[in-house]
């Protein structure tokens, strides 16, 4: 498991992801599934919560979040106009419990901020479910040493416009930064703009 010792201590700005980089994101959409299921239950009274809860941890776990409420609409018969209601309370839902940090990103933010460093995240998807996300996060104090961008108001990575931006207005040069990722797009992102990148699984194990 590598540790903020074994980074080139000529880096001097760090780019972080959000979602199962700093955290994982399960944690945040399992809990909008568990709102968005006792809602229906309270609406509709059919299906009960926990059918609606097992049938979105199931699809998530084995087809990740792409048609999610489709798959649960046709399978419990729900009406379409729900919809809209998933999509908003995944910019809006208040957590039933804050999203807890890995252990290890903790840590390694922390020894950054010691090295007084500069610390960004940019973030794809959207960017308030994004900000959702931030806000009920458990940040141990890191929150204030964070400069956040999300990529999808300029474009989204692996696109560079925010790395471009952050280079000027930081002064930072290519060779400075790290980029700390888990995705294809983080690694394209990564490539695509010169800049050096660690899979965030390094760290975890």
């Amino acid at each position: 498991m590598l540790t903020y010792a074994d980074i080139n201590p000529a880096k001097r700005a760090f780019i972080f992801e959000l979602d199962n980089v700093l955290y994982p994101e399960k944690d945040y959409l399992l809990q909008v599934y568990y709102l968005f299921s006792n809602f229906i239950e309270f609406t509709e009274t059919q299906p009960p919560a926990k059918d609606l809860i097992r049938f979105f941890k199931l699809a998530l776990e084995n087809h990740g979040t792409d048609e999610i409420f489709h798959r649960a609409q046709k399978f419990f018969d729900l009406p379409p106009a729900y919809e809209a209601n998933f999509l908003s309370l995944q910019a809006t839902a208040i957590l039933p419990l804050q999203l807890i940090m890995y252990g290890p990103l903790i840590k390694l933010l922390q020894e950054i901020v010691v090295d007084r460093k500069q610390i960004f995240v940019i973030t794809n998807g959207n960017p308030g479910v994004q900000l959702n996300k931030i806000r009920q996060m458990q940040w141990n104090g890191m929150e204030k040493y964070l400069t956040v961008y999300f990529a999808d108001e300029m474009r989204p990575k692996p696109e560079t416009d925010v790395l471009e931006l952050i280079l000027d207005k930081f002064n930072l040069l290519r060779r400075d930064i790290l980029i700390i990722g888990n995705s294809q797009a983080d690694e394209e992102f990564a490539l695509a703009g010169g800049i050096d990148f660690l899979p965030a699984a390094a760290f975890l194990s």
